[in-house]
This record gives C-alpha cells, sequence and structure tokens, in this order.
C-alpha cells in the first residue's frame, strides 16, 4: 500500500505498553500516546502505516516537520537511519485510556506456513521482541470514515462471506466482532498453527472456518456450497495473487456483483513491501 498525507491523517508518536501472544506465530502490541486522543477511526479493517526504528535505533527517523512532503524527505534518508514502514491495519481501538492494539505476524520467527521458508522481516523481528516503552511513528485516521476503511456493504447487503489469510485475520476478526445481530456470514479464516485460532466473540450468525498448516482457504471455497441469494457481499483479504483469483471466482462462477466484492492484496508472494511500493502496487 502507498501512503501519503491527506486531511483525514496525521502522524501520531506512540509507545509500547504491553504486549501478548495470541499463538505460535502471532503477537499483539498495545500502543499509547498522548495524541491518541487525535486518533478516530469507525472502520473494522481499518489501515494504518507504522513506522518503526531502522535495526540499531531506537527511535524512528521520520521528517514528520516537512508537513505533506515528509514522504520525499523519508525516501531521501540513508538506509541505515530511515524507518522501516509497514501495513498494518487497527485491531482495536479504546479509549479511558486511549491505548490500540496491532497483530502482527511473526514471518520466519513463529513456525508460520508449511513448505514457506521466508526469513523474518524488519517488522517481525521488532514485534517478536518489543518491550514496553519502545517508540513508533504511527501515521492514522484522525476522521473516523476515512478513505482507508474497506470493509463497506451496501445498505441492502444479505449475507456476507470473508476470506482472509494470516496477514488479514486481525482485521477479519475485528469485522466479525463488529457485525450486529441478524447478519448471516460465512468466514474462512487461514493461520499456520492451531495454537494460532482465535475465539471470536460476534452477535451475527456466523459460520467460522479456520484452516490450519497451509489448507488452502480459495480452495475451500470453490467446493463449498454457498445458499446466498438477496444481494450477497465479500470480503476478501491476503496475497494480492489468491485475492484476484478468489474474486474472479466470486464474480466469474458465483455471480457476484462485482460491485459488492472489496479485494484488499496486503502482501504479495515474493515481493517485500519496499518492492511493492516501488512498483506502485
Amino acid at each position: 500500500m502507498t501512503t501519503a498525507v491527506a486531511a483525514p491523517f496525521r502522524f501520531f508518536s506512540l509507545r509500547v505498553v504491553r504486549t501478548r501472544r495470541l499463538g505460535p506465530s502471532l503477537v499483539r502490541v498495545t500502543f499509547a500516546g498522548a495524541d491518541l486522543a487525535h486518533f478516530h477511526s469507525h472502520g473494522r479493517d481499518q489501515s494504518l502505516s507504522l513506522f518503526l526504528p531502522a535495526e540499531g535505533h531506537t527511535e524512528p527517523a521520520v521528517p514528520i516537520e516537512l508537513g505533506d512532503h515528509w514522504w520525499q524527505g523519508w525516501r531521501e534518508l540513508p538506509d541505515d537511519v530511515r524507518a522501516v514502514m509497514r501495513s498494518y491495519t487497527l485491531r482495536a481501538l479504546r479509549r479511558d485510556p486511549d491505548e490500540i492494539d496491532i497483530d502482527f505476524v511473526l514471518h520466519g520467527v513463529g513456525p508460520g506456513r508449511p513448505g514457506a521458508a521466508a526469513p523474518a522481516g524488519p517488522a517481525s523481528r521488532w514485534a517478536s521482541r518489543a518491550r514496553t516503552g519502545d517508540r513508533v511513528v504511527l501515521l492514522g485516521p484522525a476522521v473516523a470514515d476515512n478513505r482507508a476503511i474497506r470493509f463497506r456493504p451496501p445498505e441492502d447487503t444479505g449475507p456476507v462471506l470473508i476470506w482472509g489469510d494470516e496477514t488479514a485475520v486481525p482485521a477479519a476478526t475485528a469485522i466479525l466482532e463488529s457485525l450486529p445481530a441478524g447478519v448471516r456470514v460465512r468466514a474462512w479464516l487461514e493461520v499456520p498453527c492451531a495454537g494460532d485460532v482465535q475465539d471470536v466473540t460476534t452477535e451475527a450468525d456466523a459460520e467460522i472456518t479456520w484452516l490450519v498448516g497451509g489448507r488452502d482457504g480459495v480452495a475451500e471455497i470453490r467446493g463449498a456450497r454457498l445458499p446466498f441469494r438477496a444481494s450477497p457481499y465479500a470480503w476478501i483479504a491476503g496475497e494480492s495473487r489468491r485475492v484476484k483469483e478468489l474474486r474472479r471466482h466470486l464474480v466469474g462462477e458465483r455471480g457476484f456483483d462485482r460491485r459488492r466484492v472489496t479485494f484488499v492484496g496486503y502482501w504479495r508472494q515474493g515481493l517485500t513491501e519496499e518492492q511493492l511500493r516501488d512498483a506502485g502496487e
């Protein structure tokens, strides 16, 4: 995801207040800071840009003082100084005290997906050893309804379909928890290990299938009976090629209205976020 400063967004200087291991390959980091009084979001899949210290540094180098020109100034910083930028979704926002949660997948640190020998990236390494007081910078929403919220079912939506790999589980579970009674939803969520399966509390009429250890949710949906009528809506997120494959299936073979399929590529197999950014994806 590319990021630019716009009116609904601003920088937040935050610190780690606690961490909690959710499973072998998932860790939740809770952040606080006075700036969070100005953080507002109504979106369950709110996208954020997180800036982490470069290796060997204790604070992230982001030229916030440049205002709208921060991006160019950040790109011009030396490689060994420039803050590491990664895209995440908001897992939870709380008040009194002001805190946010972000869930990290420990690629290359936890057990990982079988057969996927991806090395640990800088965000996974940081999250695996995050401690109280560690400092980060966040580019996030100052306006509750903003364009970085993707989950937007139309008012006449009937049943809801959700698919996400491990990178989309935080957003997917937040969405599920937000759905009201009377909404029918089927969700397929992929995680590397059985210990990563989470309890999800929702008022919706939800059937949640956890796919563990490399089980392919796209294939599962292809083979599933979907008794969806009356204007279904789909939210699918994760590895970009698989997201596109599933969208083609839902629109081309299942008859979903393409305007009712929200699809988000959070990552792409074989490419770092820097490479994706340079490619304009």
